[in-house]
């Protein structure tokens, strides 16, 4: 076998193999639930939720990307905190928001900036919903609304593993502020429904 030949099978060989692509570990990250609170129990039969809020899934928007979503979370929110006591009526949550976006922030530049570790990326999440009840008959209505907002930046240097621990310290402390803003705009606002 020549030379040229040789090196042309090596080739062969040695192509199919730059063309695999080794998949990025993610990291293992619980799911954030609220199990642990005390149930916020209504009178009445139904929870029903609606997600008005549908993840763009393109830059700059993020949440999908996010190792817990904050819909997701939102979502376990309703589930884990909100029981239909009750024998009439129904309480719909309406999602109105649970994104993410990523700015780019501005470099330093010159000789200051090269030595500078920078901060390179900012994100800003949100959680709003509300929620409105009706009894038994359509008689009684209520409704109270919640929004939450939190913001992290990140450096230049993070690695993809310190950037998924970073998303889901902002989706925890996003969850922890929507939640005790909605508690406290639930007992506000509803507590005719409030057994």
């Amino acid at each position: 076998m020549t030379r040229i030949a040789r090196y042309f099978i090596f080739l062969a060989l040695l192509v199919p193999l730059m063309a695999c692509e080794t998949p990025v570990e993610r990291g293992a990250f619980p799911d954030i639930t609220f199990a642990h609170l005390p149930a916020i129990a209504l009178d009445v039969a139904e929870i029903r939720i609606v997600k008005v809020y549908v993840p763009p899934l393109k830059r700059p928007h993020v949440d999908h990307e996010f190792p817990v979503p904050p819909l997701r979370a939102a979502e376990r929110w309703v589930k884990d905190r909100l029981k239909a006591v009750g024998q009439d009526g129904v309480a719909t949550v309406t999602i109105h928001d649970a994104g993410v976006t990523e700015s780019r922030l501005g470099r330093m530049g010159g000789i200051k900036g090269t030595f500078t570790t920078e901060q390179s990326e900012r994100y800003d999440a949100a959680v709003e919903a509300a929620i409105e009840v009706r009894g038994g008959r359509g008689l009684n209505v209520a409704s109270a609304t919640a929004r939450a907002e939190r913001s992290r930046t990140v450096p230049e240097d993070i690695s993809l593993a310190d950037r998924e621990k970073v998303w889901f310290a902002l989706t925890e402390d996003l969850m922890r502020e929507f939640d005790r803003t909605f508690e406290a705009q639930i007992k506000r606002h509803l507590g005719a429904f409030l057994r």
